[in-house]
């Protein structure tokens, strides 16, 4: 009753179609227990020592059973077994079906298969020959071997084995010499002689993403861009069209790029900007390009691209041509960002933009903020404006002029005319010895044992040209501002004018480094043991009747 019902409610030709695929099922269920019993036999014997049992097991493993899975590393400890029970079949499959991957773990025993794989005529076996013998750098194997395993890799180089061309071009010398050394495939290789360099093109037009970025940097680094463009667009368009559409999308996928990769593209952005590419690269792929690689933690990518949103050029001044309106936004967060990784040009760009009478959050303070940060980085330009704002700004600030003089210092030293131009209008030459140079040969060794502050302020007046008053009053440790000397003694001279004197040369430095170590612990004013002025004046001419006087100012 109950069955008549179902059949009546599925139908008949529904429940034969069940009833067939129950009865295959079974089958294979059957099938695969008398199966799994033949295979645990054969697992059986393989652990028993077998090597029938052994060379079944390992080839089992390789082509996969009815229910063992394909195991290459499995496969190769069964046929290295079977093999050493003298199995020719199984260091033939070694030979045959092994990759270098697994083989190395397998090492010294496997460079006997593989040797004997590659003399029975088996051509894969011989670049993995190599491939361990380069491994290991040769030390383990025999010159016979060595030389079967050059000749192996060059075999397979020479019939477009892009593998073997890499590993050739890998190599510090030429290819007769290509198993001298182990292989590092991560690492950017330098071909030497006609040999490597003919390998190495040719793993990279074969598709050998390691040749192809060797032959980039190549390129590159000899500054022959249109060689590197022909190269690297191909890779760049690739790379462009796997990409995400954008930044959301490749956090959400997970997506990114790899350091060469990123390089790539930013390379391929610049070489763009100084070529005309051989093959037409629109202004939009262009962008994507530099995009990309700001995303990928490009500094220069990511400068670009700022300045590129703010439609300026790294001096501050405004583009005639690029994007319809300017986004300051973007701008300043790619520039903060290439500005965190070191590089003092943008925060150069950004002292510009804030700044800028259209940017609706100006503010001069933060543009001077940035503007320093560029110059404590190098930037030539910062420092120049940095000196010019503190030189104009000495009337708030007394020490001002101090801090002028540091920057245009750095941005002179750089070859900043204009900076120099401005040091000659702080900062006076220097007239000679004056009366000073009359006194120095006078400075005998019983003077200096006995007045050896008197005698460190007459030599760096003799090496600065300080007045008589300036040498004698001059307070060592608050002149010394590192970078120039302060002379400034308005205390106790009414009539006096403060003034700079650069330190320019060692000598200079060495010389006000031994004077200032004089006076480490000594109050240079008149309440300590050198007195008022008029008492080391008293002083010098007890010392040195012959000193002539120099015609300064009276002390007030």
């Amino acid at each position: 009753m109950f069955r008549g019902k179902i059949n009546k409610h599925i139908g008949r030709p529904t429940l034969r179609r069940q009833r067939g695929r129950t009865a295959r099922f079974m089958n294979r269920i059957h099938s695969e227990t008398m199966a799994n019993r033949e295979e645990l036999g054969i697992i059986r014997g393989a652990r028993a020592g077998d090597a029938g049992s052994q060379l079944a097991l390992g080839k089992l493993y390789l082509f996969g059973g009815a229910s063992l899975p394909r195991s290459m590393p499995t496969a190769l400890h069964w046929l290295n077994r079977a093999a050493q029970q003298q199995q020719d079949e199984a260091w033939r499959l070694i030979g045959h079906h092994i990759p270098f991957e697994h083989a190395r773990h397998c090492l010294p025993a496997a460079l006997g298969w593989y040797d004997r794989a590659y003399q029975e005529g088996i051509a894969a076996a011989g670049l993995v020959l190599a491939q361990l013998v380069l491994s290991q750098g040769g030390q383990q194997a025999d010159a016979p071997l060595r030389e079967r395993a050059r000749q192996a890799l060059e075999a397979a180089a020479r019939s477009g084995s892009a593998e073997a061309q890499w590993l050739l071009a890998s190599q510090p010398g030429p290819a007769a010499a290509a198993v001298a050394g182990p292989v590092v495939a991560a690492a950017m290789p330098a071909p030497a002689g006609a040999d490597g360099q003919q390998w190495l093109t040719r793993a990279a037009d074969n598709g050998v993403p390691a040749a192809q970025y060797a032959v980039l940097q190549q390129a590159w680094e000899e500054e022959d861009r249109r060689a590197f463009l022909e190269r690297a667009l191909p890779l760049a368009r690739g790379l462009l069209e796997q990409a995400p559409a954008d930044a959301e999308a490749a956090r959400a996928s997970g997506w990114q790029l790899e350091a060469q990769q990123v390089a790539l593209l930013a390379r391929c952005a610049r070489a763009l900007n100084d070529v005309a590419a051989p093959d037409p690269f629109s202004e939009g792929e262009l962008q994507r390009c530099r995009e990309l690689a700001a995303h990928g933690g490009d500094r220069r990518s990511q400068l670009e691209l700022g300045l590129w949103f703010a439609r300026m050029r790294g001096d501050g001044a405004r583009l005639s041509s690029g994007i319809a309106a300017v986004n300051f936004k973007r701008a300043i967060r790619w520039l903060t960002q290439a500005g965190e990784q070191g590089l003092a040009e943008a925060w150069f760009a950004l002292s510009r933009i804030y700044i800028k009478p259209e940017f609706s959050q100006r503010s001069v303070v933060e543009a001077q903020t940035y503007l320093e940060r560029a110059a404590d980085m190098g930037h030539s330009a910062a420092q120049l404006e940095c000196g010019i704002h503190a030189w104009r700004t000495r009337r708030g600030d007394e020490n001002s002029d101090v801090r002028a003089a540091y920057w245009l210092q750095k941005a002179a030293a750089q070859g900043c005319d204009e900076a120099e131009a401005a040091l000659a209008r702080i900062a006076a030459p220097q007239h000679g010895a004056g009366w000073a140079a009359e006194v120095v040969p006078l400075l005998t060794r019983e003077l200096v044992d006995c007045q050896p502050l008197l005698a460190g302020r007459i030599e760096l007046a003799a090496l600065f040209g300080l007045t008589r008053a300036e040498a004698l009053l001059l307070d060592m440790k608050s002149a010394d501002q590192g970078h120039c000397l302060v002379v400034d003694i308005r205390a106790a001279y009414g009539r006096s004018k403060r003034r700079l004197i650069l330190l320019r040369t060692l000598q200079q430095r060495q010389m006000l480094d031994r004077v200032v170590r004089l006076f480490e612990r000594i109050d240079c004013g008149p309440n300590g043991p050198e007195g008022n002025y008029r008492q080391r004046l008293y002083r010098l001419k007890t010392w040195l009747p012959q000193a002539p006087s120099d015609g300064g100012l009276q002390p007030a």
